[in-house]
C-alpha cells in the first residue's frame, strides 16, 4: 500500500497538488513546497483492525507530522539540495517510531522524496538567488585560478629582481674595491717617483683617448716650410684603413724640403713618442 503527502495521483490522471500538505516551514523560516510518498504493509492484522479506528488516515497524518518535523529541523538550502535523501530517511525512521508507539500494526517499507521546490509565488526570485550563488561560485573559482597563475609568476619575478640586485651590488662593490686598491697602489708609486708616475699616467690617459677617436697624424720635416692642403673629410671617413697619402700629388704650394704625411689609426704610444711633439 502507498501513501502520498502534498499531492494525489489516481491512475492515468495528472497529479493534483494539495497545498495544505505540501507547504512546510524550514528551520531558517523559509517555506518549501514538498511532495513525498511512502509505501507500507500490514504487519499485525489484529492491531490494524482493533487498536486504531482508521489506521490509513492515522498513517497519513503521522507521515505528514514526521516530515514536517524533519523539515522544520533543516534549512531550506539543505532540503532543496543535498539533504533530500536524508530528509526521506529521517522521515521513515520517525514515522515507524510513531506507528510502533501507537501499535497500529503497520510497517513502513520505503519513503521517497518526489519533488521539492520553493513556493510557486517566489520561484522566479529563488531562481535569481540560485543563479547568483552559481555566479559567486564561478567567480571564486576564476579568482582562485587567476591567483594560482599570477602569484607564482610574481614570486618568480620578485626572486629574479632580487638576484639581479644582488649581482649588481656585488659588481659595484667589487669595482669600487678594485678602484680603491688601484688608487692606493698608484699613490704609493707616486710617492716613490712622482715624475715617472706622472709620465705613466699621462701615457695611459692618452692611450685611452686615442683608442676611442679618429686620428690624422702629419709628420713634417723640421726644416720644411710647407703649406699643406689635406682632404681630412675623405681621410677621416676611411677610418683605420686609409691609405698613405703622397704629399707630392696634393695641390698645395710648397717650398723647402720634402714632407711625409700619413693617416693612420695608431695607438696612443705612437702619438706620444716624444714629449717634444706633445
Amino acid at each position: 500500500r502507498s501513501v502520498e503527502i502534498g499531492y494525489r495521483s489516481a491512475g492515468g490522471r495528472p497529479e493534483s497538488n494539495v497545498l495544505s500538505e505540501s507547504l512546510m516551514l524550514t528551520n531558517d523560516e523559509n517555506i518549501v513546497d514538498l511532495k513525498i510518498a511512502g509505501q507500507y504493509r500490514i504487519n499485525d492484522a489484529a492491531q490494524y483492525l482493533f487498536n486504531v479506528r482508521t489506521p490509513d488516515t492515522i498513517l497519513r497524518q503521522m507521515m505528514e507530522s514526521a516530515v514536517r518535523e524533519v523539515v522544520g529541523q533543516s534549512t531550506m538550502d539543505f532540503v532543496l539540495t543535498e539533504g533530500r535523501s536524508e530528509v526521506a530517511t529521517r522521515t521513515e525512521q520517525r514515522l515507524q517510531a510513531m506507528l510502533d508507539a501507537h501499535a497500529t500494526g503497520l510497517t513502513v517499507t520505503s519513503v521517497s522524496m518526489q519533488d521539492v521546490q520553493p513556493p510557486e509565488q517566489v520561484q522566479s526570485a529563488f531562481a535569481d538567488v540560485v543563479k547568483a550563488r552559481e555566479d559567486e561560485v564561478r567567480q571564486k573559482n576564476e579568482a582562485e585560478a587567476y591567483a594560482n597563475d599570477i602569484i607564482p609568476r610574481a614570486r618568480g619575478q620578485a626572486f629574479r629582481d632580487i638576484q639581479e640586485a644582488e649581482a649588481y651590488k656585488s659588481q659595484v662593490v667589487a669595482k669600487a674595491n678594485g678602484e680603491a686598491s688601484r688608487f692606493v697602489q698608484v699613490m704609493t708609486e707616486y710617492e716613490k717617483a712622482p715624475l715617472i708616475t706622472q709620465e705613466r699616467l699621462y701615457i695611459d690617459a692618452m692611450e685611452s683617448v686615442y683608442s676611442r677617436s679618429q686620428k690624422v697624424m702629419v709628420d713634417i720635416d723640421s726644416g720644411g716650410n710647407n703649406v699643406l692642403y689635406l682632404p681630412l673629410d675623405r681621410m677621416r671617413s676611411s677610418g683605420g684603413n686609409a691609405p698613405r697619402v703622397d704629399l707630392n700629388n696634393l695641390n698645395y704650394p710648397t717650398t723647402g724640403n720634402s714632407t711625409n704625411t700619413s693617416t693612420t689609426s695608431s695607438s696612443a704610444q705612437d702619438g706620444s713618442r716624444s714629449r717634444g711633439g706633445r
